[in-house]
């Protein structure tokens, strides 16, 4: 076909490409594009996150240095915060309700540090990481990197402050006459295990929070509870035998994470506190755990990958 310009030229029309009429699925595949802001496949996702670990420990410990920058006390909150709240639960807890009766002071006040010690690492890294997205929106529509990052930087910036916290109750455990032994060195995989059940668990409340940024306010209430059922300020399992709760009960609420977390801290730690004190197969529950919240929790925050930031 051909076209008689104004000058009585002839002009050829252009050749038909070899793309006319090829769906815009194939040609991306042909010309590898894809599309901006898909999610990758699980294994290339976990392989991004590893690019970007200097990223994720960075973030983490600005976001530590800056919690408290405009405090005049700066990082020293990083041990008051939890040490206050362990003198407010021995007030009524320990003093007025005596839940030390069936330990000592000896006993009970190291029991009490380290459970609210453990107990806040779970509570805190839930917290943040419910706001990790809803709170940085600015971050996830500017820059494309894997949204995991950001629940993980805070999870990892929860395991820093209580690394700070450990430091000081070792020194109350020497004070009240609890010294180092070789059960000391549970306290690694004990650690290392309620960081992936953590790090699970902020990327589930990640998720949500990032499409109910309501839940933030609803979150405490439900860590309170959950706090009161770990037996962070007395020992769970001895007031429910005296109140004649049913086995299985003792059973549920001596298996729920935080609890076994705070049990495997409180038998490493504690002269005293036997393998009696802890539910059975504690070790077994312990990775369950991990591994349910921290393989899950990362599966399914990446089924919402493309999500994140839009709306």
């Amino acid at each position: 076909m051909s076209e008689t310009t104004h000058d009585s030229a002839v002009a050829l029309s252009a050749p038909p490409s070899p793309d006319d009429g090829l769906p815009a699925a194939e040609l991306a595949k042909k010309y590898g594009l894809a599309v901006s802001g898909a999610r990758p496949g699980l294994g290339e996702y976990a392989r991004q996150l590893w690019d970007r670990r200097h990223f994720i420990v960075a973030f983490s410990r600005a976001k530590l240095t800056a919690q408290y920058s405009k405090a005049k006390l700066g990082q020293v909150w990083q041990v008051a915060t939890p040490l206050l709240n362990a003198f407010v639960y021995f007030l009524i807890f320990g003093v007025l309700m005596d839940a030390k009766r069936d330990m000592g002071p000896d006993t009970y006040i190291p029991f009490l540090v380290t459970g609210v010690f453990v107990f806040t690492f779970t509570q805190t890294s839930a917290m943040a990481g419910v706001r990790a997205i809803s709170g940085n929106l600015g971050l996830v529509r500017a820059l494309h990197f894997p949204r995991a990052a950001l629940p993980i930087s805070f999870a990892l910036q929860q395991l820093q402050q209580l690394l700070y916290s450990m430091g000081v109750l070792l020194v109350i455990l020497v004070g009240f006459g609890h010294f180092p032994k070789l059960s000391w060195l549970l306290i690694f995989p004990t650690l290392v295990l309620q960081f992936a059940f953590n790090t699970g668990l902020a990327l589930i409340m990640a998720r949500a929070g990032s499409k109910t940024p309501d839940l933030a306010q609803l979150l405490p209430f439900i860590t309170r509870t959950w706090m009161y059922a770990s037996g962070v300020m007395y020992s769970m399992t001895d007031q429910l035998k005296r109140a004649h709760a049913p086995e299985w009960v003792i059973d549920v609420l001596g298996a729920n994470p935080a609890a076994v977390y705070i049990d495997l801290m409180r038998f490493a730690l504690i002269d005293g506190y036997g393998a009696d004190k802890l539910p059975p197969h504690v070790w077994a529950l312990a990775l369950g755990w991990a591994l349910l919240l921290g393989l899950g929790g990362f599966v399914y925050f990446w089924k919402a990958e493309e999500q994140y930031g839009r709306g």
